[in-house]
């Protein structure tokens, strides 16, 4: 009954240990291959699969390392000869590695494929028209504008409070005024979607300013319609009524 007991058991540390070697080797290997195609393809990750004769190879890539390499043979079960995972079993990685010299050999003709591809680009390239002249022109518009909001801000401020907005409709169009002691904090126009003609973020584009600038005095005069009525219904009040 103990006969059995009294074998030899033979030991596998040497078949992993050359396993886990063979699989270091491997994904180093790979892993070249991986930044190769991370610097050619221009991003941190992606993926490349290689056709040979005994089947094809996908490399997924992340941050110039390979993430997993598997082997899809023209007959049995994938394997993942380098993964997150532990190294495959021997046998698996014996017959995949019969196949990953086609596979180096597949990606650098894919690589060579591309030799001569720029080679009818030309490095010579319009000259790039300045915008600054154009900038300059709507700088000086918006100034303009700042200035009399400004002034529209003070006076608001002196009768409306330390904050608040003037609205006024031009051309169908709704502006609004916001004011913040005697500064414009922003001129809208239209509605929270609109294009801001002042902000804190910067003016509007040229085209914009453009569009709306022969608006403004209209605005301005509605403001002004609006101080007369004020002034009107002020003068209305007396002490004695009081």
């Amino acid at each position: 009954m103990t006969e059995g007991l009294e074998t030899d058991v033979e030991g596998t540390d040497e078949i992993a240990e050359r396993r886990n070697e063979l699989a270091a080797r491997v994904r180093t290997h790979a892993g070249e291959i991986a930044r190769e195609l991370a610097v050619l393809q221009g991003g941190d990750y992606g993926q490349e699969t290689f056709n040979t004769d005994g089947g094809s190879w996908t490399l997924k890539y992340e941050a110039g390392d390979v993430q997993y390499l598997r082997f899809d043979p023209q007959s049995g079960s994938e394997i993942y000869v380098v993964s997150s995972k532990q190294p495959p079993e021997p046998e698996p990685l014996e017959r995949a590695m019969a196949d990953y010299g086609a596979f180096v050999e597949a990606y650098n003709e894919y690589v060579r494929s591309f030799e001569g591809l720029f080679a009818d680009v030309s490095g010579e390239f319009p000259e790039v028209e300045s915008t600054a002249e154009l900038v300059a022109e709507r700088d000086r518009i918006v100034d303009r504008i700042r200035d009399v909001c400004n002034a529209m801000a003070s006076q608001l401020h002196r009768y409306d409070g330390d904050y608040g907005s003037y609205a006024a409709t031009v051309s169908g169009t709704r502006w609004v005024l916001k004011w913040e002691g005697d500064v414009a904090s922003y001129l809208r126009v239209g509605g929270s979607d609109g294009v801001y003609l002042l902000s804190q973020y910067g003016p509007a584009a040229a085209p914009e300013v453009r569009r709306l600038a022969d608006d403004v005095p209209a605005f301005v005069d509605a403001f002004n319609d609006h101080v007369e009525d004020l002034e009107a219904d002020l003068e209305t009040i007396r002490f004695d009524d009081v």
